[in-house]
């Protein structure tokens, strides 16, 4: 890393206590708030596309096969950048990694905006895609080094939270400008928006407690089983974490599988959920729109209840909630397949119960990659995920349109509920062991396994 975006060096460590708890309660409220805000500013311009989308289609004559094609390449890059990004960010000072990738997610909506052939889309919504990359592993970062572990499920559940406010806010500013000015308008202004918040990233956006003078989370929070993963995480090559705590860790792998499976679900809910809701509903846009927000709102209630339900119920261990709610999951996705022709209030319930469990699995799987890898790796440990976790978002863009095309909305339905079944399924031997190996491995001592 070079310039801005080089991480800082560790700073002398303050010794009065009086000023280091000032000092960490200062910046741990500070550095949530930035992160939310700038968090949610990401779905602003990832989400813009998603609900400008049926406007085009009249407006362009675009089909459902290009806008499938659109949503794999963005979500293929994405992942890809997620992955890159979060291997580069443990080395990042994050608030510039993610801010200036904020501001340029912002120019590449407002061009696009611009476009209207889908050589230019392709570009566009690329570019966005690899500069999306650079929010989810400088917020892991983050919460990595600020919040400790006995405590880390509610603080990583609050900023997981900001998901559903800018993917909440976004069908309504997007239906708003696109039945009143255009769909065009419809990705300047979150373009606009973006740009202006990620200035404010970075302003207010800080690097590890390190390197403002501070000891570590483990040591403030007096949390030994955070200490003990910091104390047992020696530093260690690039390429010998990549090897030893990534690529050969097999809970990792399969918490990657469970991962494809669960954005099939979550981004096939919220890419295509309004179109099912015109087609088969005949609601318009705006209508059809806010039962999305709906799911939104259940996805930011359900991720403070899995990640708070994880510390209260299960003392860190998420894997027992992640089955929890895929089952739910299963049970409302199922709901709704058989809620077609029922009332508007019950299709929105269905909505809301679907992003209610759906973001639960979606922020605890991330998590629990967090916390079996290497302290230094947070960021290559949940890029690693986020790469498997857009792959299954890319599997809910073209291939879901072929499905649709060929099978309509109940071959839809089906593979949603299948996609869930498995999930459950894949996570079931974790419930047999107290930790995950790996994660017994980092931080317990032989006496106490």
């Amino acid at each position: 890393m070079f310039g801005i975006f080089k991480s800082l060096p560790v700073q002398q460590e303050i010794i009065d206590s009086d000023t280091i708890d000032q000092n960490y309660r200062y910046w741990r409220v500070h550095i949530m708030i930035t992160m939310f805000v700038g968090y949610a500013a990401f779905y602003f311009t990832r989400k813009s596309f998603t609900f400008a989308m049926p406007a085009m289609i009249i407006d362009l004559g675009m089909d459902k096969t290009n806008i499938g094609i659109l949503a794999t390449l963005f979500y293929v890059i994405y992942g890809c950048s997620k992955f890159l990004s979060g291997i580069i960010s443990d080395h990042s000072n994050p608030r510039y990694f993610m801010g200036v990738g904020l501001i340029a997610t912002g120019v590449t909506n407002i061009l696009f905006g611009f476009s209207s052939s889908l050589v230019a889309f392709s570009i566009l919504w690329g570019l966005n895609a690899f500069f999306q990359g650079w929010g989810w592993p400088a917020c892991s970062k983050l919460l990595n080094f600020w919040y400790s572990r006995s405590e880390r499920g509610f603080w990583w559940a609050i900023w997981n939270t900001a998901h559903n406010v800018g993917g909440a806010l976004i069908p309504l500013l997007v239906g708003i400008c696109t039945l009143y000015y255009g769909w065009r308008y419809g990705l300047i202004i979150p373009g606009i928006i973006a740009i202006i918040l990620g200035l404010f990233v970075c302003w207010r956006l800080r690097d590890k407690p390190s390197t403002l003078g501070l000891p570590t989370i483990g040591q403030w929070k007096n949390d030994l089983l955070e200490i003990k993963h910091a104390n047992n995480s020696r530093p260690l090559p690039v390429r010998e974490i990549l090897k030893s705590h990534i690529l050969q860790s097999k809970p990792l792998w399969l918490l990657a599988a469970a991962s494809v499976l669960v954005y099939i679900v979550r981004t096939a809910m919220n890419d295509w959920g309004n179109l099912y809701l015109i087609e088969v509903g005949g609601y318009d846009l705006v209508t059809a729109n806010a039962a999305v927000t709906g799911f939104e709102i259940g996805g930011f209630l359900g991720s403070i209840v899995a990640g708070w339900g994880s510390d209260r119920f299960f003392q860190g261990e998420r894997v027992p909630m992640l089955i929890i709610f895929s089952i739910g999951v299963l049970v409302s996705s199922i709901s709704l397949c058989f809620s077609a022709h029922a009332p508007y209030s019950l299709q929105a319930a269905s909505f809301f119960f679907i992003g209610f469990f759906i973001f639960g699995p979606q922020m605890l799987l991330g998590m629990t990659a967090l916390e079996t890898s290497h302290k230094e790796a947070a960021g290559a440990a949940t890029g690693f995920i986020g790469l498997f976790s857009y792959i299954g978002a890319a599997l809910a863009g073209y291939p879901v349109a072929k499905i649709i095309e060929l099978f309509q909305w109940s071959g839809f339905f089906t593979l949603i509920t299948v996609a869930a079944t498995i999930t459950a399924i894949i996570l079931l031997p974790f419930c047999r062991v107290k930790r995950l190996a790996s994660y017994e491995k980092t931080v317990m001592t032989p006496a106490e396994d």
